[in-house]
């Protein structure tokens, strides 16, 4: 609902939907005939719309998409055009957030103000939509067309400074916004409200509308990779620019979003936007130990073990949230080091305007770099980031054992190693807890997190809210040998490796995956994690080096094929950016741009002569099928051994860990939506009878039995 009520000449419709206002279709009617209260009452000179709570709105509300009422009369569009009318003057107060719906809201209100920590955004991108209640119309008449392109395609979340500096917000406070929106509401109380109507005003820029608009279409069709809601936006905003009228530009508006509305990739993203929300939300099989019933430990200060690349980001990501922490390191030449790369991604952060140079100041001084153990002992939690090797992690540990408080919760940022004999280098294995952060730490949102068969409920608990505490999307799993996401991947890795062997190009299946919508194919991919940190994984496992046995042959290891190219690769020190080559050429080490690399294709030749591989042209569907659908079968994998407990927490992993394209869902959505799981087990058996002596072909039972399900079903064809 909205509630109603007056402060003096003012009259406040407060919306009233927790926890974040949702613009419910009660909320409408209740904003709607708040309006009609205001403008029939006399003693009213002014309107101001607020939030109850900290927040003003977060806006639709998409479960209405399911039951039809997003479409039941007030709809949101009228709801704006209905605020825009009133005669009286109308402020907007804007709280907390004001998102999507509630964005529009504000910008069918005649003046805009918000608190100086408020945030606005049209995030509608993320479930393949478009702002849809004029937003694409408004927002360029007051913030202009380069900036309305960057909010709306980008979905980012634009702080109030910010947004103010764009002409979103026409001012902001440190103080109570309601009660100085109130105030301000006074004072503007006899002026004019005609040349306040936003959908009255001229769009900003409208000059240099077509070349802001040839570079917006270069850069969306490079992101969009198949997803159609990015060209959309632009395309609606530009109607924005060079239609005749604000009516025929909402018309579009409306026209694209209901395009949108019914296309595949609508659902496939609601219901990734669902699954993100549904992973977070932990539990232990068996269902009665879950976030629900367990309460975490407060988390106020912390230590980072090792300032390599991981290390530091990391470290980044507990100040960014103004957690205190030690930064720990064995020397003094690398704790420096550390230190300087941490200090150089702050300033280039000020230079491009993302952060003050306060901020940045405020952030390293809340770093405590040491190379003494004893510092840490009385840190809430601390994260363990050194070399991926078993030992050197046990030896941390052991000494970490020592050192700190019993009640401190030890992490592990392994990615690939066991978390119960880690923890067994301890008296605590309940303390213990994989917390696998991806690269970059600071940057990427998922936090993969691992419970071992020893580890409490209050450890998964403080681990899990820590991840949402530094921002990130944490997703419990289970303790395995590359646990959810490395297991899966290790597959595609593997499969893109024998496709090499039988014909391909590095570039040729880089090509296919980015078609199908990933931003880097898998050798890219290779070549910016750097081959030193997976040549020194590979070792540990004992599959190079002296650990493997002399009868074994190269192709054949650990009882399944086997491909040795990228161990030629490591061996010759070709890490990729890092080195300027690997398998692909860059201009010189550590840049960003990969180029052909001839070597590459000499290499892959000598390699199949030497151990007999014939060549042969592999088709595009064939690539496509055998890298994705290799994850998709391993994921059903994961589901029976009870390392993942749902499908939606393999989806979330996917789409934040390794970009799997947001509007095909994530595998398991794509599997069961798109591909249909008969077709998928098919294709698998198919696979498997052509390599039998690759494992990950073997079809998992799950997939099996669930295909079998589908198929029996009655078709709803006519």
């Amino acid at each position: 609902m909205a509630d109603y009520r007056r402060k003096g000449a003012v009259a406040i419709i407060a919306l009233n939907n927790p926890p974040v206002n949702a613009l419910s279709h009660h909320v409408r009617v209740g904003i709607t005939n708040g309006i009609k209260k205001a403008e029939k009452d006399n003693g009213v000179s002014a309107v101001v719309i607020c939030g109850q709570g900290d927040v003003f709105s977060a806006g639709g509300d998409i479960k209405e998409f399911s039951t039809g009422q997003y479409f039941q009369a007030p709809g949101l569009t009228e709801v704006v055009h209905t605020i825009e009318a009133c005669s009286k003057p109308v402020v907007a107060a804007i709280s907390g957030l004001a998102f999507g719906g509630g964005l529009e809201i504000s910008l069918g209100c005649h003046y805009r103000m918000a608190s100086s920590k408020s945030r606005v955004a049209f995030p509608e991108l993320m479930i393949g939509l478009l702002p849809a209640a004029t937003g694409t119309q408004r927002l360029p008449r007051v913030a202009g067309i380069a900036n309305t392109i960057d909010v709306i395609v980008s979905g980012r979340h634009v702080p109030a400074t910010e947004a103010h500096q764009m002409g979103i917000l026409d001012k902001i406070t440190d103080g109570d916004v309601v009660k100085d929106a109130i105030a301000f509401a006074h004072s503007v109380a006899k002026e004019p409200v005609g040349p306040r109507r936003v959908s009255k005003m001229p769009v900003k820029d409208a000059e240099n509308a077509d070349w802001i608009f040839d570079e917006a279409r270069k850069r969306v069709m490079k992101r969009s990779r198949g997803a159609i809601s990015r060209m959309s936006c632009v395309r609606v905003i530009e109607a924005a620019a060079k239609t005749s009228s604000y009516t025929e530009g909402v018309t579009i508006e409306r026209k694209l979003a209901l395009e949108l509305m019914t296309s595949a990739q609508f659902p496939a993203m609601q219901y990734a936007f669902f699954a993100e929300r549904t992973a977070q939300k932990w539990e232990l099989p068996g269902g009665k130990i879950s976030h629900k019933t367990v309460k975490p430990l407060p988390v106020k200060t912390a230590a980072v073990i090792g300032c390599g690349t991981m290390g530091n980001g990391i470290a980044m990501s507990f100040v960014d949230n103004n957690i205190p922490i030690f930064l720990l390191e064995i020397n003094q030449k690398l704790l420096e080091k550390g230190m300087d790369r941490i200090r150089h991604v702050y300033e280039s952060s000020v230079r491009k305007g993302r952060i003050s140079e306060e901020t940045a100041r405020q952030r390293i001084s809340l770093i405590t770099p040491t190379l003494d153990y004893n510092q840490i002992r009385n840190v809430d939690v601390v994260v363990e980031v050194v070399f991926e090797t078993m030992s050197i992690k046990k030896e941390v540990f052991k000494k970490l054992d020592s050192i700190c408080q019993p009640e401190t919760v030890l992490c592990s940022n392994t990615s690939i190693l066991d978390i119960d004999e880690i923890a067994s280098a301890t008296r605590r294995p309940d303390k213990v807890i994989g917390t696998h952060f991806f690269v970059p730490a600071h940057a990427m949102k998922l936090l993969e997190t691992v419970r071992g068969k020893h580890t409490s409920p209050e450890t998964i608990a403080t681990a899990m809210t820590l991840g949402k505490t530094l921002k990130k999307i944490p997703v419990l799993v289970g303790n395995c040998q590359a646990f959810v996401a490395n297991r899966m991947m290790n597959c595609r890795s593997n499969e893109s490796l024998f496709l090499l062997e039988e014909g391909c190009l590095p570039e040729e299946i880089d090509n296919v995956l980015e078609d199908f919508g990933f931003i880097y194919g898998p050798f890219k991919v290779f070549d910016m994690v750097g081959g030193d940190a997976l040549w020194r994984v590979r070792q540990e496992m004992g599959l190079v080096g002296k650990n493997v046995p002399k009868n074994v042959p190269v192709r054949y290891r650990h009882g399944s094929r086997f491909c040795a190219i990228a161990d030629i690769l490591f061996e010759r020190g070709l890490f990729g950016q890092k080195t300027g080559k690997g398998y692909y050429k860059y201009e010189k080490p550590g840049a960003y741009e990969p180029m052909i690399n001839p070597e590459i294709e000499k290499l892959i030749t000598e390699y199949r002569r030497e151990h007999g591989i014939e060549r042969r042209k592999i088709p595009y569907q064939e690539i496509l099928e055998r890298c994705v659908y290799c994850v998709i079968n391993e994921g059903f994998r994961v589901l029976e051994d009870g390392i993942a407990t749902r499908m939606e927490d393999i989806d979330t992993i996917w789409i934040y860990g390794y970009g799997w394209p947001r509007h095909l869902g994530g595998p398991m959505y794509y599997a069961r939506k798109m591909v249909g799981l008969p077709r998928l087990y098919e294709r698998i058996c198919y696979y498997q009878s052509k390599h039998p002596d690759i494992m990950h072909w073997q079809p998992s039972d799950l997939l099996k039995k669930m295909a079998a399900k589908e198929a029996s079903k009655p078709s709803s064809n006519l």
